[in-house]
């Protein structure tokens, strides 16, 4: 009997136990995650999408829904923009077109991001298959991935459905990797009504809309829009000053593909809230994280908001 007593209590312990511990679960937040441990925060890979900027392929879609819109120079002086989603996947973007030596060391620094893109230069796709990243583009994308707008002349209407590429993403947190976490704006800066950024052969300016608490941004003196008419907004925009020289790749009329170097350091300037702050930039290697900080060393922060970066020439 003694024996028979002591195995239902041992049995009991240990019901008790196994209830206590689910009570526990339950109470630190198991069904109720905080922001960093949200599923959406880490249960995806961060999409990548090249996007036209030829004025033929304007006005563009999805760069709105854009957390991050990175324009970097191209052939002739011209430029090309990467956007990324981090925390949603709109229903189309585009005209998507191809890709870039430049955009394999810039996306070295997440974690196994998906690039969409339309093709590249032949010699530039192994190193595409060797990068860290997973490349989609129309032969290889699943099925009803890509659409042609028969309203819209080739190459210039090439659309990507995001949700047919990916069914998660990667959280806002993925951004961080790239120096773009949100906070609180530094002391002072210069109070900035509108900055033109130019490369070569394009331009791009932003105005403060103190109304909107947005940048809206002009494309070669001309209003972004989405195909609606809604304006192309950004809350910050950095402008970030790299090295870019000649790669070992040309297009096909024998323009040589500027290489944007995005490892290593330089000056930057965010614009946000209406005023400009200057900065500087790091990253010590294609793996690490970029980080912006004021010239005294402290986080240079992004306000809530789609963040626009410039990568420009020194």
């Amino acid at each position: 009997m003694e024996r028979s007593a002591r195995a239902r209590h041992g049995a009991l312990g240990v019901v008790i136990a196994v209830m206590l511990a689910v009570l526990a679960g339950a109470c630190s937040g198991g069904s109720s995650p905080g922001p960093s441990e949200s599923p959406a925060e880490s249960s995806g890979p961060l999409l990548a999408v090249k996007i036209d900027n030829a004025p033929q392929a304007r006005p563009q879609t999805g760069l709105n829904a854009a957390d991050v819109v990175y324009a970097e120079q191209v052939e002739a002086g011209l430029s090309r923009l990467m956007a990324l989603y981090a925390t949603k996947l709109p229903d189309s973007v585009g005209p998507v077109r191809s890709a870039r030596e430049s955009d394999l060391e810039l996306l070295a620094q997440f974690q196994d991001p998906t690039l969409v893109f339309s093709g590249a230069q032949s010699k530039l796709l192994p190193l595409i298959d060797a990068a860290p990243l997973r490349p989609v583009t129309p032969g290889d994308a699943p099925s009803g991935a890509f659409v042609r707008d028969p309203e819209r002349t080739a190459p210039h209407n090439l659309y990507v459905r995001p949700p047919r590429v990916q069914d998660r993403t990667a959280g806002a947190k993925a951004l961080e990797r790239a120096g773009l976490r949100g906070g609180p704006a530094p002391d002072g800066g210069e109070r900035v009504a509108e900055r033109t950024v130019r490369f070569p052969s394009s331009r791009f300016t932003f105005t403060w809309s103190a109304d909107q608490g947005r940048w809206l941004i002009a494309m070669d003196g001309r209003p972004a829009t989405e195909p609606d008419g809604t304006p192309v907004t950004a809350a910050t925009v950095v402008v970030q000053r790299v090295e870019i020289k000649e790669s070992q790749f040309q297009d096909f009329m024998g323009n040589n593909s500027p290489l944007t170097v995005t490892v290593g350091s330089g000056d930057a300037e965010v614009l946000r809230d209406g005023r400009a702050h200057a900065g500087e930039w790091q990253r010590r290697s294609e793996r690490d994280t970029t980080t912006f900080t004021t010239p005294d060393g402290d986080p240079l922060d992004v306000a809530s908001g789609p963040v626009w970066v410039m990568l420009v020439a020194r």
